[in-house]
């Protein structure tokens, strides 16, 4: 699968991620974190400096206001950045000036809490991640070379040499892994917040959420018609005909059609139980999740081990979108995985319900293979939650889930 950040490319194969370019974009992503930062530092601190002597003419209050406003650029040149190692980009949360101009766009400016919650990662970036960074650099490349060429006045510390040459190989993991929590910071305190994203995307989200529960109440409706009514008339019809057959000698021509009937019309309800498991388990309705796994895990072609304990059912948006994550997981599992069992299990964490499924198949799980992989991270997605898939190649593959249950 492709990896969206230099976290998620640590958890390959250790020799297809030194392959990728995923150490030289973290790199490059340090070294410019570096330059940068000792820049803006700089410059910062010349220019607060400034302000407070000359605080007492204008100059001083415009170098002040100039300093209180620099997380704007500073943190835009941030989200540029943050593309080397995160290839999702970080949306813009200021808003479109008030007001056309100069005075407009201050007013609009000083009035964000993003334009202070950039000025204050300005002051955090300034003061501690970019020593950081330099610190993180000089420990995977300098300290090893350093370590390698002591044993040079010193013959006897030959043993130096292999721990540095360690040290060196261990340096693209360090740096990786540096970057990768240096974005995820990074990613946390830019990112806009729900106040900040507008009221139209809030209302969209709404939206989204409304149409899944409209849905899955159509599901349920839908099963509870195949139940109560085209099902119970079937049964009734196959007990008719049973009756009938009764009335007809054994040896009868007329005896066999109607056996053949009889067979059919129990074949048709079969099938119309499959059905209407799979529109809506009623399982799931009368008993919650752990009962529908069970009896999704009994009718499972593959040995599936569920072990699914809550304390109490979780709403029922929740419950539907678990049990059909599951049910696609484990037919991607039977039709692609070539695993030889699988395992589903469920906690429930405060108000988060947190869902697994693994199997010990052969890997290579990708959402643009065409597994359903989309399709279930639309539906997690619409519930608010997040999924998470690990699917190296040659397995196994994990499918975590995250659903909030408010």
């Amino acid at each position: 699968m492709r990896h969206r950040t230099a976290w998620q490319a640590l958890g390959q194969n250790p020799l297809k991620m030194l392959r990728s370019s995923w150490p030289w974009r973290s790199l490059a992503y340090l070294l410019s974190g570096v330059a940068f930062g000792a820049l803006a530092t700089a410059v910062l601190v010349s220019a607060l400096i400034a302000g407070i002597v000359s605080l007492i003419v204008v100059v001083g209050a415009v170098l002040l206001l100039g300093v209180a406003l620099s997380g704007i650029a500073v943190t835009r040149f941030e989200r540029w950045r943050l593309r080397l190692v995160d290839l999702d980009p970080v949306p813009d949360p200021h808003q479109a000036p008030e007001r056309p101009g100069l005075r407009g766009w201050l007013r609009t400016r000083l009035r964000e809490p993003a334009t202070w919650r950039e000025l204050g990662f300005t002051a955090v970036s300034s003061a501690a991640l970019w020593w950081m960074d330099f610190l993180v650099l000089g420990f995977a490349l300098v300290v090893p070379v350093v370590v390698m060429y002591s044993p040079a006045d010193d013959p006897g510390a030959w043993p130096l040499t292999i721990v540095g040459l360690c040290l060196l190989v261990a340096a693209p993991y360090t740096i990786t892994a540096w970057a990768g929590a240096r974005a995820a910071l990074t990613r946390l305190m830019l990112a806009p917040r729900d106040s900040e994203l507008g009221r139209q995307l809030i209302d969209v989200r709404a939206s989204r959420a409304r149409l899944v529960d409209a849905f899955d109440a159509e599901r349920r409706r839908i099963e509870r018609d195949l139940h109560d009514g085209a099902q119970q008339r079937l049964v009734s019809l196959n007990v008719t005909l049973g009756l009938a057959r009764l009335d007809v000698a054994p040896d009868s021509p007329l005896a066999g059609q109607i056996a053949d009937a009889q067979a059919q019309v129990t074949l048709a309800v079969e099938e119309l139980r499959e059905l209407s498991r799979g529109v809506h388990p009623k399982a799931l309705t009368d008993h919650g999740l752990p009962a529908a796994v069970e009896n999704l895990a009994a009718r499972s072609a593959l040995p599936v081990t569920a072990d699914i304990r809550l304390p109490r059912r979780v709403p029922v948006a929740v419950e539907t979108t678990a049990y059909f994550v599951i049910a696609e997981a484990l037919t991607n599992t039977t039709k692609h995985s070539r695993a030889t069992r699988a395992e589903v299990h469920a906690r429930l964490h405060t108000d988060v319900l947190t869902l697994s499924v693994s199997d010990d198949g052969i890997g290579g799980a990708a959402p643009e293979g065409g597994t359903g992989l989309t399709g279930l991270a639309d539906r997690v997605a619409a519930a608010d939650g997040r999924l998470r898939i690990s699917s190296p190649p040659g397995g196994p593959t994990l499918l975590h889930v995250e659903l909030p249950c408010h």
